[in-house]
């Protein structure tokens, strides 16, 4: 056979492709957030963070981010014998995801092993892991703003608090008294009512032994193989939180009752559940008729989290489209030494930069809980973060997408999976009007949260002109009354 006339079956050479993303170190090839890191007080943990960056971007890591999303949860409602289970079925690298967060305590880490910085070395590892896998980051986060709450409650917190604290994942569906760890979800969103609990109809009835029966339902409940749920109900003296375990102390299910999936646009890894109680079994937290401050207190973690998760999701973003660029050639030049892309990328970075500056910077108040100056930022800077952060990011990722072209469309990439996962934060927790009536209510409320907010501002005061003619802009509709 002639060289020079190859066998008709060869078409063509592949050229000109990138490849996969896989085996960097996503803390050491990160330096905005390296610098946060050591800027917002967590600098003890940089060996620490450089040892979880090169596990999620390992080939290994990224493949149990891809199979945990394409192998859907299975719900099974009975067992073959007839016998009701409310049992929901995972993928094992769903479990590898969970026990990841869990060892590493991306959960609970900062109340386990307190120190200074600790929410923001915990906030780095989550941004790192949420550039892989998102959905296990909802039972995560729904546990790290539940300790707070339940520290407060000693009947509880005896039993529970060693487990919630434990950096040990247990998916075993089992009482929590045979467990080895716990996580715990919450359950708040009724059919009418969404963001506005005060509208709930389920109702919780005092049994008299210091437990109380909760009947009504959940539109949505998330990660339905938690442990126990924060409940909201109506009880006498009006909107109350509750304890409700799946399993009850002397061992038998709980009644909560699973009706059906939600299918979701993106979060496909994890369960989104619609619930009904039929006299499940719970325990106050908190006082009665005070639900709402509960929830409020547990939203403000949660919160961050969203913030957290979504810079992540923008980081995974960027880290694509870098990727991509610096491989694929298009007229002459690599797409990325083109001029326009070149405005496209700096300009994708200049907002990543930003998100992790921000939210770890937010993550600094949460470390200063006895301080009155970050306390009082925390509440006026949460909404904001979340509402801003979140909100940027289903654009960010957008444009990520574009810059591949058509392979940014294809579903064997990750681009499609991040850009249905990026909207979710800022729906989840409350969405963006609610943030804005969040950051009013912190004005009218707590003053003086304004005043530490613009004291953060200022000392970027004199660097930019547009930047000080927005801060004149600002100071002066805050004085407008």
């Amino acid at each position: 056979m002639d060289a020079k006339h190859p066998p008709l079956m060869a078409t063509h050479e592949v050229i000109n492709q990138a490849h996969a993303l896989e085996n960097y170190n996503a803390y050491s090839r990160n330096i905005p957030l390296q610098e946060a890191v050591a800027r917002e007080g967590a600098g003890w943990a940089h060996d620490w963070l450089m040892a979880r960056g090169a596990e999620v971007g390992s080939a290994e890591w990224i493949e149990h981010g891809r199979l945990a999303n394409v192998n859907a949860p299975q719900l099974r409602l009975f067992d073959r014998y007839g016998n009701r289970r409310d049992e929901v079925e995972f993928h094992p690298s769903w479990h590898e995801c969970l026990g990841w967060l869990k060892r590493h305590g991306c959960d609970t880490g900062p109340w386990a092993e307190p120190k200074k910085g600790a929410h923001v070395a915990r906030a780095a590892a989550y941004v790192m892991f949420a550039e892989i896998e998102d959905g296990s980051l909802c039972p995560t986060t729904m546990t790290y703003g539940a300790v707070p709450v339940l520290k407060q409650v000693p009947e509880i917190a005896r039993d529970w608090m060693p487990l919630l604290l434990s950096r040990e994942y247990d998916k075993r569906f089992i009482p929590a008294s045979q467990k080895r760890g716990v996580l715990i979800g919450m359950g708040l969103t009724e059919k009418q009512g969404g963001s506005d609990v005060r509208a709930n109809t389920t109702r919780a009835e005092p049994l008299g032994d210091g437990s109380w029966r909760i009947v009504g339902h959940k539109w949505f409940l998330s990660a339905p193989m938690c442990d126990a749920f924060l409940v909201t109900a109506q009880s006498p003296k009006g909107l109350s939180c509750f304890f409700v375990p799946r399993w009850t102390p002397d061992g038998r299910l709980n009644e909560i009752r699973i009706q059906r999936f939600k299918d979701k646009m993106g979060d496909r890894s994890n369960a989104g559940t619609e619930a009904e109680f039929w006299g499940s079994v719970g325990w106050l937290v908190g006082e009665e008729g005070r639900g709402i401050p509960t929830v409020l207190e547990m939203g403000v973690y949660t919160r961050l989290d969203c913030a957290i998760g979504s810079t992540g999701i923008m980081r995974a973003a960027l880290s694509q489209a870098m990727h991509h660029t610096s491989l694929r050639a298009a007229f002459g030049k690599l797409l990325r030494q083109q001029p326009l892309m070149m405005n496209v990328l700096a300009d994708m970075a200049l907002e990543t930069e930003a998100a992790t500056a921000l939210s770890l910077r937010l993550a600094r108040a949460f470390d200063a809980q006895e301080d009155e100056a970050e306390t009082q930022l925390r509440r006026i800077l949460t909404p904001l973060a979340k509402y801003w952060i979140c909100k940027r990011c289903p654009t960010l990722v957008a444009e990520a997408m574009e810059v591949h072209g058509g392979n940014g469309f294809v579903e064997e990439g990750p681009m499609p999976r991040l850009f249905r996962q990026s909207p979710l934060n800022s729906i989840w927790e409350g969405s963006g009007n609610v943030m804005c009536l969040d950051v009013l209510r912190a004005m009218a409320k707590h003053p003086r949260s304004v005043e530490f907010l613009m004291a953060e501002i200022e000392p970027a005061f004199g660097k930019s002109a547009v930047f000080d003619r927005w801060v004149s802009w600002l100071k002066d509709e805050l004085q407008d009354p």
